[in-house]
């Protein structure tokens, strides 16, 4: 373990389009100038450890795959009994061996993820805050920096009726105990925001659940993270992860329309944002861009997890995004909106079971941001050419106008409209959306981005 885990890569660098080169970049090119900024930091790349490093191949159906000697369950020969402290630090060089390699300025972690769990809550938050520091020392030597860390309250089975939301003050207290010490430590870290995703804030079934409870105790649970937050001096970001089932049935974080009234209801639509998940958003019944152009109108807009699911399968993939049309959708409200400020792409992604080979990962994170970063280039061209500006402003010049203006302003009552229609015997001229020619705006600007 001493020796590089992927020994066979180096540095992963820009060659452009025509590059045949499977371990390069066709289209990221981290200094590139778009609009004012480079692409890294447009993009602002994460990478996650959890998929990355922490997960082995494993689902419901069967065990690990994957080759990740520090993972007991799949490792072999002396690897299978390392000691758990031991087998953490081997993981976390591998991963910050993969984050400098690829060039990917930041990355994030569960609690969970870089940290073994102890026989106490006492002795898991001091292995966690001797992990944080092995983490402080390889973000020094290598350069990269923290996007966001987040805690793992759902799944141990403590949490299997919630962490916030559970029925039980005790797991209440537990989960509270883990975000404090998480908070902390991304404190510590630099990080630029802390994610809040209620992987069983939900619930199955009515029949045992008091929904109007659990819900207060949520806000509460929230209220006391803001708290903390301001107490410790932290200035990221607070972002909940929206996702509307899975692995409860109903989640009380269902999509950015359902968080922004849940923040307004107790208080927080100030202090906290969003972290949008494209695969969750499609799960929710929502395109990508709708869920980003719907935090962005609410001023919520946080962050992203950059990834895909399958419209066949109505479960969380967790693919690599490889849908130019679809990501150039999204990064379009996102430049409408600003960009990101605190927030990043976060490769939130997985390999298939399949993918055994150590540089398959490699191959899905260079297919991942050479996609974004040309989703990138499209998205400006489209904004630079501003045809579909034009034709999205002109199609409501009319409220621009004296009855749009008194309308809006409150100038004019229900009643008084009803009586101009009255007053008025012709009939309103009906204008075209356009929609396939605006589609068709968006198809060439894929075509022509470079």
């Amino acid at each position: 373990m001493a020796s590089p885990f992927f020994p066979d890569v180096e540095n992963i660098a820009y060659e452009g389009p025509d590059s045949d080169n499977p371990l390069a970049f066709r289209w990221y090119d981290p200094g590139r100038v778009v609009a004012g900024k480079t692409m890294e930091e447009h993009l602002r790349f994460g990478v996650c450890y959890w998929h990355s490093f922490a997960w082995d191949g494993s689902d419901i159906f069967g065990s690990g795959t994957l080759d990740r000697p520090w993972n007991p369950a799949t490792a072999s020969g002396a690897a299978a009994s390392m000691a758990p402290m031991y087998a953490a630090k081997a993981k976390m060089a591998a991963a910050f061996e993969f984050f400098e390699k690829l060039g990917a300025p930041f990355f994030s972690f569960h609690d969970i993820d870089i940290a073994p769990a102890g026989a106490t809550f006492r002795e898991s938050a001091d292995n966690f805050a001797e992990m944080v520091e092995e983490a402080a020392g390889h973000m020094e030597r290598t350069g990269t920096k923290l996007l966001w860390g987040t805690t793992n309250a759902f799944s141990h089975p403590r949490f299997m009726a919630g962490a916030a939301t559970n029925p039980d003050p005790a797991m209440f207290r537990y989960a509270a105990a883990q975000v404090t010490a998480c908070l902390n430590a991304t404190h510590r870290l630099g990080g630029s925001n802390y994610v809040l995703w209620g992987g069983r804030e939900g619930y199955e079934t009515l029949l045992n659940t008091d929904m109007k409870r659990e819900l207060d105790q949520l806000g509460r649970f929230l209220n006391m993270v803001v708290e903390h937050k301001h107490a410790i001096g932290f200035e990221g970001a607070l972002l909940i992860e929206p996702k509307p089932m899975e692995p409860t049935k109903h989640q009380y974080d269902y999509d950015v329309a359902t968080v922004y009234g849940f923040l307004q209801r107790y208080g927080l639509q100030d202090e906290i944002k969003v972290n949008i998940e494209v695969n969750h958003a499609t799960l929710s019944g929502h395109d990508f861009h709708h869920e980003v152009a719907t935090a962005v109108n609410n001023g919520i807009f946080g962050s992203v997890d950059a990834n895909a699911g399958d419209d066949r399968l109505g479960w969380d993939l967790d693919l690599f995004p490889k849908s130019v049309e679809q990501m150039t959708l999204g990064m379009l409200e996102i430049l409408r909106g600003g960009g990101f400020t605190t927030g990043g792409l976060m490769f939130d992604t997985k390999l298939r079971r399949q993918s055994t080979d150590r540089n398959d990962l490699f191959h899905g994170h260079i297919g991942g941001m050479d996609v974004m970063a040309r989703s990138l280039l499209a998205a400006q061209r489209i904004l630079d050419v501003d045809e579909l500006e034009q034709w999205r402003s002109a199609r409501y010049s009319g409220w621009s106008s004296d009855e749009g203006t008194a309308i809006m302003s409150g100038d004019v009552t229900l009643a008084q409209l009803h009586e101009q229609q009255l007053a008025d015997e012709s009939e309103p001229a009906i204008q075209s959306g356009r929609q396939e020619f605006l589609e068709n705006v968006v198809a060439r600007s894929i075509e022509r981005a470079h």
